[in-house]
C-alpha cells in the first residue's frame, strides 16, 4: 500500500479565527500520519470583524460566515457538529454532546468567550448574548426582518462592542424608526482614550442612541427590563454585550487558569503539555493582552509550527504579541473611528479601509483548491481515462455500480431491497465507502442506510453483523475508531430493535462500513404489488449525491452539507410504520429515485406519473444540479432508468444515501397515511401515481 499510516489524533476544539487559519495552512502543508479533527457547534463560524456590517446590513450572512465545512474538506478533517462540553485528561478524550468521547493525542482549544448573563434574572429566557456570535447573527437576522415600524432595542454593556452593535442596529432599522438605547452599569466607552471616546460619543449621539449610565439592569422580562431603581425600559430585541466570560465546561478540565480562562505559556501551551489554547479563551501569562481578533490572527502561525512540532518530536517557538494594534470601530453607516497610540480619526476613508482588511482576510478562504480527479500517466491502457471520469469518486452510494450494469448481471436476484431467506424472515446487506472523515456519522448514516432494506420490506431489525475496513493506522488509532464506530453501530441498531451479534475487519485504503441484518415480518412488502391508481409517497428530499458531490469540490454550503447529512442519519422505523398497509415498497438509494420508480414498475407490471414539481429536494441541491454538478453514477443511472424526463430533472438519477422510502398506497388513505408521517416529524410528500402500461412519464 501506497498510503502512509495514522499515528496520532489533533484536534481542534472551536472554529475561532485562530483554528480557522491553522486549518487552511494545515491543508497547504499537513502532517503525515496526524488524523486532524474539529469540533464546532455548526458549519460556519463568524468573522468578527464583519458582525457590525452584518447588523448594520452592509454584509449578508454568507459574508460574514467561515464556512468549516468547506474549509475542513480542504484541510483533510473530520469536522463534529457539535458542542465540546468536557475534557477528561487522564483518558485523553473530549466528551460531545450526543456522540462518544473524542480521544486525542493532542489538542488546542480555541471557543472563544460568552457575553450571556447566567445571574440576571430573566436573560437566559429573555434576551440574547452577543457572543457566541453564531446565535446572536440568526436571532438579529429574524428580528430585523419581522421589526415593524418603532422598534425598541436595549444593548446591555457600554463598552466598544456594545456602542459599536447600538449604532449598527439603529443603521439597519433607521427606515423604521427606532429607539435604541445603551445601558451600562458606570460610564460608556471607559477602554477608550479622551479622543476617541469623544469621537465616539458623538457618533452614538448622531445615530439617536440613548445612553443609560450608572444603571444596574435587575431583571429582563419578554417585553424589557428592570433597572434596580424601579425603572422599566421597554424592548423589543435586548441583548448583553457586557465583559468577556469563558465557557464553564472550561473550569471542570483541571487546567491552570486565570480568571477562568486558560492559561498558556509563550509557546501557547496550557499547563498540560498536551494541550494549547488560543484567543479569547485564553490568558497570555508572559505579556497579557485584552480580548481582540487581531491576537488571534496572529497567533495562528505560531499555533501551527507549535503543534506540528510537538506531533512530530521538533521544537517550538514563542508567540510575541505586538504592543498596541489599530482599532477600527464601526460607526453604523460607513463610517469607522480608527485608533492607536491615543490617535483617532473618524470618516468613510476609514470604513473603506476597515471593509478592506475584513474582505482580505476573509478572501483567504474563500480561494480553495479542492481535490482534483486523479489524472491517468501520459501511457496507459485503452479506456483509462474513461474509467477514473472527470471527477474524484463520490462516497456512499454514489461510489456504486449503477443499476445499467448490475440489470444485466444480476437477472436472478435483481429485485427487492432485501431477500425472504424464510417465511417470516428477510436478510439485507449493505456497504458503504466512506463519504465523510467523521467513522461516528459514517456509521450512523451506513447504519440507517442498511436498515432501510428491512424498514422497506416492512419488516421489524432482528439482528445485524458488522463489516469494517479501516485505513492504515496505528494500533491505538485502530482501536479509538473501531470504540467509535462500534459504539455508535449499536446505538442506531439497538434503537431500530436489532442485535449486533458479531463481524469483520479489516486494514485497507480507505474507511468502508458495512452491516449484513436481518429481519421479521409476517407478510414482506415486495416490489410487486403495486397497481393501477396507487398514489406514490416518498419520505425523505432528494439530492444527497448531488450535495456530496459538490462538497467533495468546495462548491456546496456547508449550512446545506450539514442540513444533507441530518435527513441521511433520520431513522425510517416510524415512517415504516405509518406505510404498514403499503402495496409496494422500497427504500431510494444507489440508483436514484428514477431507478428505484422502474424497479417497482418492472416487478408490478405498472407504469407510474412523477409530478416533479410535489418532489421534496434538500435545500441547495437544485441550484447545484442546475450549475452540472452531477454524482459519479449519476449517467449510469440515467442509463439504467428507463425513462426520458427532460431539462432540469437531474436529480430523479441521484444516487440516495440513506434515502426515503418510496411506496405506492391505496388512494382512499393515501391523504391520511401522509398526515401520519408529516405528523411524525417526516418531510413527506405524495409524487405521483401509479398507471397502466409500463412507461414512466414525468409532468
Amino acid at each position: 500500500m501506497k498510503t502512509l499510516p495514522l499515528t496520532r489524533d489533533l484536534v481542534l476544539i472551536g472554529g475561532g479565527h485562530t483554528h480557522a487559519l491553522v486549518l487552511r495552512k494545515w491543508g497547504m502543508n499537513p502532517l503525515p500520519g496526524v488524523r486532524l479533527t474539529v469540533i464546532n457547534p455548526g458549519p460556519t463560524a463568524p468573522y468578527s470583524g464583519m458582525l457590525p456590517g452584518f447588523v448594520a446590513g452592509h454584509y449578508t450572512r454568507d459574508e460574514l460566515d467561515i464556512d468549516l465545512v468547506r474549509l475542513a474538506r480542504f484541510a483533510g478533517a473530520r469536522l463534529i457538529n457539535g458542542y465540546a462540553t468536557g475534557i477528561d485528561r487522564a483518558a485523553q478524550t473530549i466528551t460531545v454532546d450526543g456522540r462518544p468521547p473524542v480521544a486525542y493525542d493532542v489538542a488546542a482549544v480555541d471557543v472563544g468567550i460568552t457575553s450571556t448573563m447566567p445571574d440576571l434574572q430573566g436573560f437566559s429566557a429573555h434576551a440574547i448574548p452577543a457572543k457566541p456570535l453564531g446565535v446572536f447573527a440568526s436571532r438579529w437576522e429574524v428580528f430585523r426582518a419581522a421589526a415593524g415600524q418603532n422598534p425598541e432595542v436595549v444593548i446591555i454593556g457600554g463598552g466598544v462592542a456594545g456602542a459599536e452593535l447600538a449604532m449598527a442596529m439603529a443603521h439597519a432599522l433607521r427606515q423604521k424608526d427606532p429607539t435604541v438605547k445603551l445601558i451600562d452599569r458606570s460610564r460608556v466607552l471607559t477602554a477608550l482614550g479622551h479622543k476617541a471616546r469623544q469621537k465616539m460619543l458623538d457618533a452614538l449621539e448622531t445615530a439617536r442612541i440613548e445612553i443609560i449610565e450608572d444603571a444596574e439592569v435587575s431583571e429582563v422580562f419578554p417585553e424589557g427590563i428592570v433597572l434596580t431603581d424601579g425603572r422599566t425600559i421597554r424592548s423589543e430585541f435586548t441583548t448583553g454585550a457586557a465583559g468577556a466570560k469563558p465557557h464553564d465546561w472550561i473550569g471542570a478540565t483541571g487546567l491552570d487558569l486565570h480568571e477562568g480562562f486558560i492559561t498558556v505559556d509563550a509557546n501557547l501551551q496550557s499547563s498540560d503539555p498536551a494541550i494549547f489554547a488560543v484567543g479569547d479563551c485564553a490568558h497570555l501569562t508572559h505579556d497579557p493582552r485584552p480580548k481582540a481578533g487581531v491576537y488571534a490572527v496572529r497567533e495562528a502561525p505560531v499555533l501551527f509550527d507549535n503543534l506540528r512540532a510537538v506531533l512530530s518530536g521538533g521544537g517550538m517557538a514563542p508567540y510575541k504579541p505586538q504592543s498596541d494594534y489599530l482599532k477600527l470601530v464601526s460607526l453604523g453607516g460607513k463610517s469607522a473611528l480608527a485608533e492607536k497610540f491615543g490617535t483617532a480619526r473618524a470618516g468613510g476613508v476609514l470604513w473603506r479601509l476597515k471593509d478592506h482588511i475584513d474582505r482580505k482576510f476573509m478572501n483567504q478562504f474563500a480561494d480553495l483548491r479542492m481535490m482534483d480527479a486523479v489524472k491517468p500517466p501520459r501511457t496507459a491502457a485503452l479506456g483509462m481515462a474513461e474509467a477514473l471520469g472527470d471527477k474524484p469518486l463520490c462516497g456512499g452510494c454514489g461510489a456504486k455500480v449503477g443499476r445499467a450494469a448490475l440489470q444485466h448481471i444480476l437477472t436472478d436476484t435483481f429485485g427487492d431491497d432485501a431477500a425472504e431467506v424464510q417465511p417470516g424472515q428477510v436478510m439485507t446487506t449493505d456497504h458503504l465507502r466512506a463519504m465523510v472523515e467523521d467513522p461516528v456519522l459514517m456509521t450512523r448514516i451506513t447504519a440507517v442506510h442498511a436498515l432501510g432494506d428491512i424498514w422497506a420490506m416492512g419488516a421489524q431489525p432482528q439482528a445485524a453483523t458488522a463489516q469494517i475496513i479501516l485505513p492504515r493506522m496505528s494500533t491505538a488509532l485502530q482501536e479509538r475508531t473501531l470504540a467509535e464506530i462500534m459504539t455508535t453501530a449499536r446505538q442506531v441498531m439497538g434503537a431500530a430493535g436489532a442485535k449486533i451479534i458479531g463481524g469483520h475487519t479489516s486494514l485497507g485504503a480507505e474507511l468502508t462500513i458495512g452491516f449484513t441484518i436481518t429481519g421479521l415480518a409476517e407478510n414482506p412488502i415486495t416490489l410487486a404489488g403495486a397497481t393501477p391508481g396507487d398514489v406514490l409517497i416518498l419520505t425523505k428530499p432528494l439530492g444527497s449525491g448531488t450535495i456530496m458531490a459538490a462538497e467533495m469540490q468546495g462548491k456546496a454550503r456547508g449550512a446545506d452539507v450539514i442540513a444533507c447529512l441530518a435527513h441521511m442519519t433520520r431513522a425510517q422505523d416510524a415512517a415504516a410504520r405509518c406505510l404498514g398497509h403499503a402495496t409496494a415498497m422500497t427504500d431510494i438509494t444507489g440508483f436514484g429515485l428514477a431507478g428505484h420508480m422502474r424497479g417497482i414498475c418492472d416487478a408490478s407490471g405498472v407504469g407510474a406519473r412523477l409530478d416533479v414539481g410535489a418532489i421534496p429536494l434538500m435545500d441547495g441541491a437544485a441550484e447545484l444540479a442546475a450549475g452540472g454538478i452531477r454524482s459519479t453514477i449519476f449517467a449510469d443511472n440515467q442509463a439504467g432508468a428507463g425513462m426520458i424526463a427532460g431539462p432540469g430533472h437531474d436529480l430523479l438519477y441521484d444516487p440516495q444515501t440513506a434515502g426515503g422510502l418510496l411506496a405506492t398506497v391505496p388512494a382512499q388513505s393515501a391523504e391520511k397515511t401522509l398526515r401520519d408521517l408529516q405528523e411524525a416529524g417526516y418531510p413527506a410528500a405524495i409524487i405521483g401515481k401509479i398507471t397502466d402500461g409500463r412507461d414512466i412519464t414525468v409532468s
